[in-house]
């Protein structure tokens, strides 16, 4: 039965592709800054491989309203809550896509992410995972790093 899985995800990654080719070809494609498109088709492409993996994706780009940013993805995996920060790069550079990450970043993550919990109406909060993943999109190749609990709740205190 995983083939059957496997065989649905792409098959659906397939037809968003195409709709999306569709929908430029017709003039109907919202125009993003070059920049924009790129995390986009990024977060995509970390979709679809949270898919494969069997996660259950719940959100994409959830934002509260009442706080500024979103959360890229937001995923069940059994009765694990996880929140996915997706960064994408068109390069290899010097510096990793992950390390765009930073304390501001993930502050800001760990509040919404809080907001995201509160209105779940379980009486419990779920246990929660923070996971990184960072997609190269090179040569015409998706590449997809995913660092699984990347950070947690609190930020730990560096030695002095």
């Amino acid at each position: 039965m995983a083939w059957l899985a496997e065989m649905r995800v792409n098959w659906l990654e397939r037809t968003v592709a195409g709709l999306d080719r569709l929908a430029r070809w017709r003039g109907r494609a919202e125009e993003l800054p070059a920049h924009l498109a790129v995390g986009l088709e990024g977060e995509d492409a970390a979709y679809f491989h949270l898919l494969r993996k069997g996660y259950t994706v719940v959100a994409r780009r959830w934002s509260a309203g009442n706080l500024p940013g979103d959360l890229d993805l937001i995923a069940w995996r059994g009765s694990l809550l996880c929140f996915f920060e997706v960064k994408t790069r068109t390069a290899r550079d010097a510096t990793p896509a992950e390390a765009a990450v930073d304390q501001h970043k993930r502050a800001t993550l760990r509040r919404l992410a809080w907001q995201y919990v509160r209105q779940l109406p379980q009486a419990e909060p779920p246990q929660v995972r923070f996971d990184v993943m960072s997609v190269y999109l090179e040569s015409g190749r998706k590449e997809i790093v995913h660092f699984e609990n990347a950070f947690a709740w609190k930020e730990r205190r560096q030695p002095d």
